[in-house]
């Protein structure tokens, strides 16, 4: 009986591997393109957004042709592919394989651009569901680290076609940076924190001066320290905000209760 079962078992393994040697091999049918046949099909991938696609065709491009043109053109368009198909680690480590290969590159300044907004679309992100969350467990790493990288593109390049619209968008970090300062001031307030509320907003007020946080940030400092008894502040803060903001809004009754939803101004 063992011996019979054990020539069923060994007849089911040579017909297995017959079937296996039947199957037609896997053919790469890019193995003889030319460079620019895997260029011209790759940026095809790409404008029908399928990213993935075209990462392989850009890598096989570049492990094929390494040298030249193309294979430096494959390099940023696989990162610029990794960060439309929202994989921004494999987006920022293309990009900084990239800098630090080619850091005389005459395109590397859009390189520089590519990294502040992989890191700007993870903070946008981060500020749409910031109230969905405590926002004082979440830190805006993603926010400094897109104006660092914007920064740093404007100071290297100033003169680059990119710097204008990166100082825009370092306007508005900034002041995204203000305003979750004040939204975590006012969470320190609203649970009786006031001497935190008003270091944090003190805060705000001496790093963001040219931000419209300021006004609340003021106004947050004005409540805390009249709850704190601290009256000559108090009143300094207040003579701060009405000379600065004549018109706020926030010392009407309707102001102290106003909750503010700053996440979405940027278009």
């Amino acid at each position: 009986m063992q011996k019979k079962l054990s020539l069923v078992v060994a007849s089911v393994v040579l017909l297995g591997m017959s079937a296996c040697s039947l199957l037609p091999e896997k053919v790469d049918e890019t193995k003889n393109w030319s460079v620019t046949k895997l260029y011209s099909e790759a940026r095809e991938e790409m404008a029908g957004q399928h990213y993935e696609a075209a990462i392989g065709l850009f890598q096989k491009l570049e492990a094929n042709y390494p040298f030249g043109n193309y294979a430096l053109q494959a390099q940023m368009e696989i990162a610029y592919a990794y960060y439309k198909s929202g994989d921004q680690a494999q987006a920022l480590a293309a990009v900084e394989r990239f800098i630090k290969l080619h850091p005389n590159h005459a395109n590397v300044d859009y390189m520089y651009y590519l990294r502040g907004l992989i890191s700007f679309n993870d903070q946008i992100s981060f500020l749409n569901f910031l109230y969905e969350q405590d926002p004082t467990e979440r830190d805006p790493k993603a926010t400094r680290e897109a104006f660092a990288a914007f920064k740093q593109l404007v100071d290297k390049f100033p003169n680059s076609k990119y710097t204008p619209d990166s100082l825009e968008r370092m306007n508005y970090l900034i002041d995204a940076m203000a305003k979750y300062e004040v939204h975590v001031a006012r969470y320190y307030y609203r649970r009786g924190a006031y001497l935190a509320a008003a270091n944090r907003a003190q805060t705000t007020v001496g790093d963001f001066r040219a931000s419209p946080a300021i006004e609340e940030a003021l106004f947050i400092m004005y409540r805390s320290y009249d709850k704190l008894g601290l009256t000559d502040l108090r009143d300094d803060t207040l003579r701060v905000l009405t000379k600065n903001y004549p018109n706020t809004a926030f010392l009407s009754p309707e102001g102290v209760n106003k909750e503010r939803r700053w996440w979405k101004f940027w278009q």
